[in-house]
């Protein structure tokens, strides 16, 4: 099942668009402001993102271009009833990658983002996230709080093992055997507790690294 994020404060347009889409397999999840777009973005990066350019809190076009500047590969569709030339060419100059004018069929929709998808694939899979820490699994990025963070190897395959078993406790020694000894790096405990520290350091303390006494740790998504 793919998710789906649908930018619309209109009710009864998003629950039609909702209803239509999650019974052809999606699970959409609806954002009535832009500030609730980002913060569903920062959390978990969707297959797809439909958008409305008119919004309470602002511009959707704004939003789009703020997509760009962190998720490249993102598929973006206006929908929007802002249907004049200025305006489809405005939303591709802010990095859409299509345009559909309300009032548009259901049908017409599905088949557009279906198209879409063939040519970008699923790229919520490239992304792992945890509270405000995201890894650009393609390109090997850390980001927290959308900024880049630079981190050693040991640092980021331990960040990477954390993430890939989020809500799990993981022990200590299965973080040495992961992460050092199947690499030929045979360590220590106290090697672990420096990395860790120094990774803690990088990403701000985050919340959602979390130490289980006496066993090891647990990355978990915090409210």
């Amino acid at each position: 099942m793919m998710d789906l994020y649908y930018i619309e404060d209109d009710s009864n347009i998003a629950s039609a668009v909702k209803e239509y889409l999650e019974q052809r397999g999606f699970k959409v999840t609806i954002c009535v402001t832009l500030e609730k777009a980002r913060q569903s973005l920062e959390a978990h990066v969707p297959a797809i993102v439909l958008l409305d350019w008119n919004m309470p809190d602002g511009r959707g076009d704004s939003l789009c271009q703020w997509i760009r500047r962190n998720w490249k590969e993102l598929p973006v569709i206006f929908l929007t009833v802002r249907g004049d030339t200025a305006d489809i060419v405005s939303g591709f100059w802010s990095g859409a990658d299509d345009y559909v004018v309300k009032p548009f069929e259901l049908e017409v929709l599905y088949s557009r983002i279906l198209a879409l998808l063939r040519r970008t694939g699923n790229i919520a899979g490239q992304y792992l996230s945890c509270g405000k820490i995201t890894i650009d699994l393609k390109r090997r990025i850390v980001s927290c709080h959308l900024k880049e963070v630079s981190l050693s190897v040991a640092e980021y395959q331990l960040l990477l093992y954390l993430m890939q078993n989020k809500g799990k406790t993981v022990t200590r020694e299965k973080i040495l055997e992961q992460v050092w000894d199947v690499n030929g790096n045979y360590v220590n405990n106290n090697t672990l507790t420096v990395t860790m520290k120094r990774l803690r350091d990088k990403l701000c303390q985050p919340d959602c690294i979390k130490t289980v006494r006496s066993v090891g740790y647990r990355m978990e998504d915090t409210i």
